[in-house]
């Protein structure tokens, strides 16, 4: 036999095998039964395997527990030993093969023998594995502390529970490839408290990584080389900082680690520190916290928002801190408790400072005194100042300009919860002199959100927290006083001006959103830049009222009903920028407006009463950039008067404006379509409207269209206008109408308009808000059979209210159709319907809001009578649904 085999044998496997004939029938001739050992021992240890994995699960249950080093060792031995016999099953069918059809062949026989030479050793080195398993006694060991290290935390994180669960997934999901995480807001939120939760829960729950560092920004180079070691060198601290980095980044790229840097207030190169960004490709996380949204972009961080408390939260917060025998000692006192902690707005660190003062006060009376400080001035509260205060104060330092922290200073002249209108701060601080123009403010707007400082409310107006308003008015009226000092009186029900002594010294007051009915005294402030009076009830301003005013440079006296005339001493106010006489009742401008040489920006929208605008004093305004006229003058004048230029077609106040060089804003109304033909003749007074009224077209009907090419017309007011029919037979002009027609247009507002569709709508592109009242002809807003005409042009995909956001439909006693058929509205926020009993269907399916979560408004009876796609169509906006009780739906 073995002269047979050495035939077929090559020479030098034949030499360097002695004893072959033993050799083969082990591996060759025994190949099927080895093989079935194999799967024996291998099933054996994979049993052995299950039972030690279920051991280890259970008690890696237990807090501050992980499996030995020789437990993950063992498991993953027999995890690679699975994958060799999976390898040698993949070909096992072929060997058999071979060694059945041609075993001698000196081919075959080669292969078949390295092949069984493999499962003859991987059989013993399963044997031997189940023996090593055998010999595990211990399977967990306690963490080491070097994972975290339990920082101490004032209080739990309440109202931020949802926050924590979605920062511990993003760190812990090792299918977020975000290696980065940036918790943002204001000071004083809870950033800190919720990083300190964070980093504890490494302490308590189970998790896969080496360590924990926790950082400031301002040592985090140290702080990372004390946690991983470095401290008990004593020549570490001397090194440079570039040599100190290779340390770090030497120990750092073997290591899973989470990197907690609390408070960043800029974007930090942390390659440079010595931290292995590459590490974050496979799991290590780092966690920021920073009152700017900014840095979070520049470290390109997932972005996650630390709002401020709801009330209910943060009075769940405050009986947490505060002592239960306070509450529970006098029955008044929980009221008051809970009033105090709405007055903290939301923020933990307030309240923190709430409860410092009162947690042992127990007397009615100074929990009363308390909640009046507090609502007057929290300045004056106990701690406020020095806890609160200065803590914010660190984001108004900041800024990176002196005229960015005026412009957040200004925002404290508004109400307390006030919306701000974004385009009329502007205008205030363009007046001011803080910014160059509308695009400068809006990105000084843009900083103080990044900044935490404002907060969005919708896209055209922003609000202040009430506690940055009263650190800002704390900053204007104490730390500096000197050169901002304001009095701000705004929306706290004065029926009278305060005493002129008040006034001296001032540089900006705001009396604005009160009730005040005259300002007969005099006060004396020559500093005084700005006066906000809006939102009173002034109908009588003494004549001297403005004498010692010279500095003024902004003046708005909007939504005082009862003015119907200016005092002749408003010519005093010769440093005048900014005149705002909107929703007043005032019935002409008098000729000392002349001397307001220095005025840009004059608001007359709703003066609907004024009837004389003298000739030539407009005109005069040379420096003039923005002028707003619409609703100006409805109820006054049909027929020119000598010296007025205020007339029924308005053409001679027209041609005053062609001579303005700097005039870049206009808003404008009409009550006639022949007022639009001449206005359409003065292609600058085109391009610079904004905002256009057209009321009162009944004959002959107005055509819309006419107004399609006003390239910068952004809202567009349609008022008891007689609308023509859209009717469009030139390719060529649908065309142009939907490539530049209504290009910025974005509001569209009509009120009792007869007409029976508003299919022109589909040329407005940009749409985001639509309010149709009292408009009682109106059938349907998009006609199908007139898109159909011009659907083969503009393409029959093409989605007209893909901007929408807004639309609100009063007493259309015939609408029965918005469109008929189902639309997308990927922003669409809110449907308001009133009124209209025929609208039985609105253009929905299960998919037009794409998961937006839609509110729609409107009576209960017309609600349950709507008709719907289907049933999963109308699940998908219930839950945004407000109804109420109208008879008249």
């Amino acid at each position: 036999m073995g002269n047979l085999i050495s035939t077929f044998l090559p020479a030098d496997l034949f030499d360097r095998t002695s004893n072959c004939v033993g050799e083969q029938a082990k591996y060759v001739w025994g190949l099927e039964k080895n093989l079935r050992v194999l799967e024996t021992e291998l099933h054996k240890l994979t049993r052995a395997r299950d039972d030690l994995k279920t051991k280890v699960e259970v008690e890696e249950q237990r807090p501050r527990t992980r499996r030995t080093n020789q437990v993950a060792g063992w498991l993953e031995d027999v995890q690679n030993l699975e994958t060799e016999f999976t390898e040698l099953e993949r070909v096992r069918a072929q060997e058999m093969d071979r060694l059945c059809l041609g075993g001698l062949c000196s081919k075959n026989f080669v292969s078949s023998y390295n092949y069984g030479t493999q499962v003859v050793e991987l059989t013993d080195r399963v044997i031997n594995l189940k023996k090593d398993g055998e010999k595990i006694e211990v399977v967990v060991e306690k963490a080491p502390d070097g994972a975290a290290i339990e920082l101490p935390v004032d209080h739990t994180v309440v109202g931020q529970e949802l926050l924590l669960d979605q920062v511990w997934r993003c760190i812990t999901d090792q299918e977020n490839n975000r290696g980065i995480i940036g918790l943002y807001g204001m000071g004083g939120v809870g950033k800190t408290t919720l990083l300190k939760q964070v980093n504890n829960n490494f302490r308590h729950q189970q998790h896969i990584f080496d360590v924990v560092i926790w950082t400031a920004a301002s040592t985090l180079q140290d702080d990372i080389g004390k946690r991983i070691g470095f401290s008990e060198d004593r020549n570490w601290k001397e090194k440079s900082l570039q040599d100190k980095a290779v340390d770090i980044a030497s120990i750092l790229s073997g290591k899973k680690f989470v990197l907690l840097l609390d408070d960043i207030w800029e974007r930090i190169d942390l390659t440079q520190l010595g931290v292995p960004l590459q590490n974050l490709n496979d799991g290590s996380k780092i966690v920021l916290t920073t009152r700017s949204a900014g840095v979070c972009d520049q470290m390109d961080a997932k972005k996650l928002e630390v709002s401020s408390l709801a009330d209910d939260e943060a009075w769940k917060l405050f009986q947490e801190m505060i002592e239960r025998s306070t509450l529970d000692s006098h029955t008044s006192i929980p009221e008051l408790a809970e009033t105090l902690a709405r007055e903290c707005g939301g923020l933990p660190l307030a309240l923190k400072t709430v409860d410092r003062a009162m947690k042992s006060q127990r007397k009615v009376g100074y929990w009363k005194r308390a909640i009046h400080k507090m609502t007057t001035s929290a300045s004056k509260f106990s701690g406020m100042k020095e806890e609160v205060f200065s803590r914010l104060k660190f984001s108004y330092d900041s800024l990176s300009t002196d005229e960015l922290r005026s412009c957040l200073l200004y925002c404290c002249l508004y109400p307390e919860d006030y919306e701000i209108p974004k385009r009329e701060l502007i205008d205030y601080w363009i007046s001011e002199g803080f910014v160059y123009d509308f695009d400068d403010g809006c990105d000084f707007i843009d900083d103080l959100l990044q900044a935490c400082l404002l907060e969005e409310e919708g896209d055209d107006h922003v609000k202040m927290h009430d506690m940055i308003r009263e650190m800002s008015l704390w900053i204007a009226c104490t730390v500096d006083k000197e050169e901002q000092n304001l009095l701000v009186r705004a929306g706290v029900e004065l029926t009278e001006a305060p005493k002129v002594e008040e006034w001296e010294g001032a540089k900006r007051v705001s009396l604005m959103l009160n009730e005040i009915e005259s300002l007969s005294e005099i006060p004396t402030c020559p500093r005084l830049v700005t006066l906000l009076l809006d939102g009173n009830l002034i109908g009588q301003i003494t004549d001297g009222f403005f004498q010692s005013m010279s500095s003024l440079r902004v003046l708005s006296l909007s939504e005082n009903f009862y003015l119907s005339t200016l005092p002749s001493g408003i010519s005093s106010l010769v440093s005048l920028h900014h005149l705002d006489l909107s929703s007043t009742d005032i019935t002409g401008l008098p000729q000392e407006l002349k001397a307001l040489e220095k005025l840009r920006y004059l608001n007359l929208d709703y003066t609907e009463y004024l009837s004389i605008i003298p000739h030539q004093l407009i005109s005069g305004f040379s420096k003039l950039e923005v002028l707003r006229l619409f609703a100006c003058g409805r109820g006054g004048v049909t027929e020119e008067e000598e010296g007025n230029v205020l007339c029924d077609d308005a053409e001679p106040l027209m041609k005053e404006l062609l001579g303005l060089k700097h005039l870049n804003v206009l808003s404008w109304s009409f009550r006639s379509s022949l007022a639009v033909q001449k206005f359409l003749k003065y292609p600058k007074l085109v391009s610079i409207t904004q905002s256009v009224l057209v009321y009162a077209c009944e004959s002959p009907p107005f055509n819309v269209l006419h107004l399609a090419y006003m390239e910068n017309l952004q809202e567009l007011d349609l008022e008891s206008c007689n609308l023509e029919e859209m009717k469009i037979d030139c390719t060529e002009e649908v065309k142009k109408l939907f490539r530049n027609g209504f290009r910025s247009l974005n509001t569209v507002v009509l009120r009792s308009c007869r007409g029976k569709d508003l299919t022109w709508l589909v040329f407005v592109q940009n749409l985001k808000q639509l309010y149709i009242k009292f408009c009682t002809e109106m059938e349907e807003i998009i006609s199908v059979d007139k898109l159909r005409d011009i659907s083969d042009i503009i393409g029959s995909e093409h989605n007209f209210f893909a901007q929408l956001e807004y639309l609100y439909i009063r007493w259309g006693i015939n609408l029965k159709s918005v469109y008929s058929n189902p639309l997308p509205f990927p922003k669409l926020k809110k449907i308001q319907v009133r009124g209209c009993r025929q609208l039985k269907k609105l253009p929905l399916n299960s998919s037009s809001a794409k998961e937006r979560r839609v509110v729609i408004e409107g009576a209960k009876e017309w609600w349950e009578e709507l008709q719907w796609e289907d049933q999963a169509t109308q699940n998908a906006f219930s839950s945004g649904v407000v109804l109420w009780e109208d008879p008249y739906y």
